[in-house]
């Protein structure tokens, strides 16, 4: 089996990312960068998510596993105490693909014809940096609502725990295959009014979000990447057919893990 290591970069990490690397070549297996069977990301979440960007072009034959070397992450489930326990796991046992879904992002151009294509992990941010975001929501090609405020976040289930939880929106199992679109700071008078609460599209459901000012640039941020556009027709979102494989060799169920996450130390 081919294996790929990445490490935050602090120096812990990098130790043990040395570690993991010549135990498992010990045992073998092949170390190699570009074609990886197992990606093995060695930090936190934010090193997973670039892991998962690096690779993003190969989720069909690559999966994931991580190990935190700080906070506990929601990604990264093994700590360093357990590294000789995962290489052996690894070495001579076959591991449990475990499969969550991916969001799709497409940005369309009012002129030319290249579409920018994204996978996000987490979740998408679409905010501007000049005044409020306008922009006409549609649902499976239908006019739903025109949304003014600081911007929206779509989210994966997975992603659902991140920013999405952070703007009031739902916890959402990765079982299920959907995206969640949560508003930032909407504005909502006489005048002006949106729905206010998190919407929950099922996978057949296509949102498109179109500027309504010509002149206006957007800041887009997938996962940790944050690009800026102008020229923008439509940013079409929807649940990717592509879907992310994590390795397991035991059992860490998703409720587990928002618990240990975030209520943990409860009386």
């Amino acid at each position: 089996m081919n294996f790929a290591v990445t490490s935050k970069g602090d120096a812990k990490s990098n130790q043990l990312k040395a570690v993991i690397t010549q135990y498992l070549e010990d045992f073998q297996l092949s170390y190699n960068k570009e074609e990886p069977d197992l990606v093995i990301s060695v930090g936190g979440d934010g090193t997973f998510l670039e892991a998962f960007h690096t690779y993003n072009h190969r989720l069909e034959e690559t999966a994931f596993i991580g190990v935190h070397t700080g906070h506990l992450g929601f990604y990264a489930d093994w700590v360093p105490e357990e590294v000789e326990k995962l290489v052996i796991e690894i070495a001579k046992n076959p591991f449990q693909v475990v499969e969550y879904p991916l969001l799709e992002i497409k940005i369309h151009p009012k002129s030319g014809t290249h579409i920018d294509r994204f996978l996000a992990l987490n979740e998408c941010s679409v905010k501007t940096p000049e005044g409020s975001v306008v922009l006409d929501l549609s649902i499976k090609g239908e006019h739903f609502e025109r949304f003014r405020g600081d911007g929206l976040c779509i989210s994966t289930p997975s992603g659902s725990t991140a920013y999405n939880k952070a703007l009031g929106g739902g916890i959402i199992h990765p079982s299920l295959e959907s995206i969640q679109i949560t508003e930032m700071a909407s504005i909502n008078n006489r005048v002006f009014r949106t729905i206010g609460s998190p919407l929950i599209l099922p996978k057949h459901h296509v949102c498109e979000l179109k500027p309504i000012h010509d002149d206006r640039s957007f800041l887009l941020t997938i996962d940790h990447i944050t690009k800026q556009y102008t020229n923008v027709k439509t940013i079409e979102c929807r649940v990717a057919d592509e879907k992310i494989r994590f390795a397991r060799f035991r059992s860490f169920p998703f409720w587990k893990r928002v618990h240990d996450s975030f209520v943990s130390g409860e009386r």
